[in-house]
């Protein structure tokens, strides 16, 4: 568990716990473009990928979440599955600090790569996953995994599966 001061109240980042599904269902409805998951996915995420999972708290509010895994195939890569942050903590840097919690964790020990999927225009996930791979000293690169006609029937804009790595942990 991290906390970081700001000019207000401390966020501190600690491991989620299945009593943060429903809060990450809400938090996840204020954060617009974010696509929203069930209650139950969500009470998943908070359990059965905790450990590869980040809650972010102030004065008791969640103000952010990064949901990910490990896929059984790449056990070296996280898959980061969503990235929270609620208009209380955004400015402060959380989003990055707490994907930097994550492959710092024991559950990342053998993690030297992180992939996620981004819309072409979703402007501040691709500067978040810039900016974490040029902290971690890393490639990034990218191509159009989810195709918009093909996988979502037209119903969503295409997704690119951005890959990041090697990186080591940081200090």
């Amino acid at each position: 568990m991290t906390s970081e001061g700001s000019n207000t109240t401390a966020i501190t980042l600690r491991t989620p716990v299945k009593d943060d599904g429903f809060r990450l269902h809400q938090l996840v409805a204020e954060c617009p473009p974010l696509d929203p998951n069930s209650i139950y996915c969500n009470l998943l995420q908070c359990s059965h990928f905790a450990e590869t999972g980040v809650a972010a708290e102030k004065e008791g509010d969640l103000v952010g979440f990064i949901s990910g895994y490990i896929p059984p195939q790449q056990p070296d890569t996280v898959f980061v599955w969503q990235v929270a942050v609620h208009e209380k903590g955004r400015g402060q840097g959380l989003a990055k600090r707490m994907l930097k919690e994550i492959v710092g964790r024991d559950a990342c020990k053998n993690v030297t790569h992180m992939e996620t999927t981004i819309t072409e225009d979703n402007e501040a996930s691709w500067a978040l996953f810039r900016s974490f791979a040029r902290d971690m000293g890393a490639e990034l690169t990218y191509h159009e995994h989810f195709e918009k006609e093909t996988h979502f029937g037209g119903q969503h804009d295409s997704e690119f599966l951005l890959r990041i790595g090697p990186f080591t942990k940081p200090v």
